[in-house]
């Protein structure tokens, strides 16, 4: 079935609160594990719906936030959840205090019972209605956004076909660009700061509240972190600044004078690698087309999968006004259907996002019938899904870019080395900001700019408006939207990393345990999923030192 016709129907609160009583009651009466299972899935039936109708709901109002309908069911999801959340945790609760725990265990397995304990951590009753607020001023951010417009040589245009020109061969072009999207920002940046500000205090109220010292440990609760905590994040970022900062300048230094850049490397000039211009793709049915070859070559397993995604029209890639101007795949589980939302400008970035996304719906699509159901997997996890995926299609870039295909791999492999220092930026300025809270809107902008001579000490953006100021953070969306997620990009493409490496060397065995590591999704642990797939965990001391000098030979061969 096309995902357009999946049939959508509110869950309503009234349904949850009548029917999970019940089932909780259920699992504490059982006399037995067999009694509790069948609870159980009465419980996953209930949720397999509830959250298949919040996608879709979610779904619709990202390719429209517009749309009054998918407006208000959408305003309806983030009304309940949080008293859904808190429904669900009595039957967590119920579950971890049977006295048939060890016969559950044994069925489920113990990574369940974890993330259950773990669940228990990330909210309570007394933070409801803060949570309910959280949801609304993200919906505000969201919707700001979507409707911004941006004026570029005399057209008006949303951010997404705006930072398509940021790939332009001409350095005036990449200015006006920049200079465009800081007065578009400028314009909101009262709004911006605003939001932001009640984001914070709203967390931090939320995470006192449970008795948490500031919202970090609240904040990795609800990441649902089991594999690491900060004391490995923190030391992770300073193997990052110790081992992969300078290589990188290094790198980006070099290719600046390729690129004929003269006196400082501007935050403009980053986007751009390749002198004489980054290899565009050849337009987006040809993408398609050349995706749905790509994945016929690889296995038969993708093969199927990409036929299915093609059959359902399961993409929305065009770039509009009032579109979320991000990227995702999400899925309906109830149908077992991944669904990939992305902003086609032309750029490079079109291909990746059928790489990389289609990562993630490839792994839904393996893992829809996989235990546990409930919580799923580390962001960490899934993110090695999607970012190795990315280099896995490197053997059939040249269906995209053809003459150009050495030049996107230079590029590609360039970019996403290049992200490491950038995405420890996202995450450390979280930290920072959600342990003082009570910064002002020049405070944290000042932090940011700290960060980024610190991380990414090669770039200025000394007189571009309004983003020299220390605002770059303002539009990507995960700060507001989704806070410590970033970090997981970064652990996940030091895998992806490990992955390219293997692939030069015996391309079949790593897509082998590259698609094990992937059916395994929601099941085990990152770090033992990295150790069975053989690749070494980025927390490893000297991990990261190596795969810097790896990179950078590969960067050079390919050069």
């Amino acid at each position: 079935m096309k995902v357009s016709q999946l049939p959508y129907e509110r869950v309503t609160i009234e349904e949850v609160r009548k029917n999970l009583p019940e089932i909780v009651a259920k699992i504490r009466n059982a006399t037995s594990a067999e009694d509790i299972l069948a609870a159980r899935e009465e419980y996953r039936k209930l949720f397999l719906r509830f959250y298949t109708n919040a996608s879709l709901a979610s779904m619709r109002y990202t390719i429209n936030t517009v749309d009054p309908f998918y407006v208000a069911e959408n305003e309806y999801y983030d009304e309940i959840s949080p008293e859904v959340q808190a429904l669900q945790q009595e039957y967590m609760k119920a579950m971890l205090e049977s006295p048939h725990r060890p016969a559950l265990e044994e069925k489920l397995g113990t990574l369940v019972f974890r993330q259950w304990e773990n669940e228990l951590k990330s909210m309570s009753p007394s933070i409801i209605e803060d949570m309910v607020e959280e949801n609304k001023v993200v919906m505000e951010y969201s919707k700001l956004m979507a409707g911004m417009d941006f004026v570029f040589r005399g057209e008006t245009m949303p951010r997404t076909i705006l930072m398509g020109y940021a790939k332009s061969d001409d350095r005036a072009t990449r200015r006006e660009c920049y200079e465009a999207l800081g007065k578009g920002l400028a314009a909101h940046a009262n709004e911006l700061d605003d939001i932001y500000d009640r984001l914070v205090h709203i967390r931090d109220r939320m995470a006192k509240k449970m008795g948490y010292k500031n919202f970090v440990e609240l904040g990795y609760y609800r990441m649902g972190r089991l594999a690491y905590d900060q004391e490995a994040v923190a030391a992770f970022r300073e193997n990052i600044l110790k081992d992969i900062v300078p290589v990188v300048a290094k790198l980006r230094t070099e290719n600046a004078k390729r690129l004929g850049i003269e006196g400082d490397y501007m935050l403009y000039d980053n986007d751009v690698v390749i002198p004489g211009g980054d290899p565009k793709p050849f337009g987006k049915e040809a993408i398609f087309e050349a995706a749905k070859e790509m994945y016929h070559a690889m296995s038969p397993e993708t093969a199927k999968f990409i036929d299915m995604m093609l059959e359902n029209e399961a993409f929305d890639v065009d770039s509009r006004k009032n579109k979320w101007g991000g990227g995702y795949c999400t899925s309906f589980d109830l149908y077992k259907q991944p669904f990939i939302l992305a902003n086609f400008n032309g750029t490079a970035g079109d291909v990746d996002v059928m790489t990389h996304e289609a990562g993630h719906a490839l792994n839904a699509w393996f893992c829809f019938d996989n235990e546990p159901f409930e919580l799923g997997m580390g962001m960490e996890t899934a993110e090695t899904h999607s970012m190795s995926m990315e280099f896995f299609a490197w053997p059939h870039m040249d269906k995209f870019f053809g003459e150009k295909t050495k030049d996107y791999r230079y590029m590609h492999a360039l970019d996403a080395f290049s992200f490491l220092p950038y995405g420890t930026i996202v995450d450390y300025f979280q930290h920072i900001v959600y342990e003082k809270p009570d910064m002002s809107p020049a405070e944290r902008k000042a932090c940011w700019n700290e960060l980024e001579a610190k991380f990414r000490p090669w770039l200025s953006t000394k007189g571009i408006p309004y983003l020299e100021e220390g605002t770059r953070w303002q539009y990507q969306m995960h700060i507001y939207e989704s806070p410590f997620y970033y970090i997981d990009y970064v652990l996940a493409q030091t895998a992806a990393f490990e992955f390219l490496l293997a692939s030069q060397e015996n391309y079949d065995d790593a897509f082998k345990r590259y698609i094990a590591l992937s059916r395994k999704g929601g099941t085990k642990l990152w770090p033992q999923l990295l150790e069975e797939a053989g690749l070494v965990s980025p927390f490893t001391p000297g991990a990261l030192k190596d795969v810097a000098v790896k990179v950078e030979n590969l960067l050079e061969s390919i050069r």
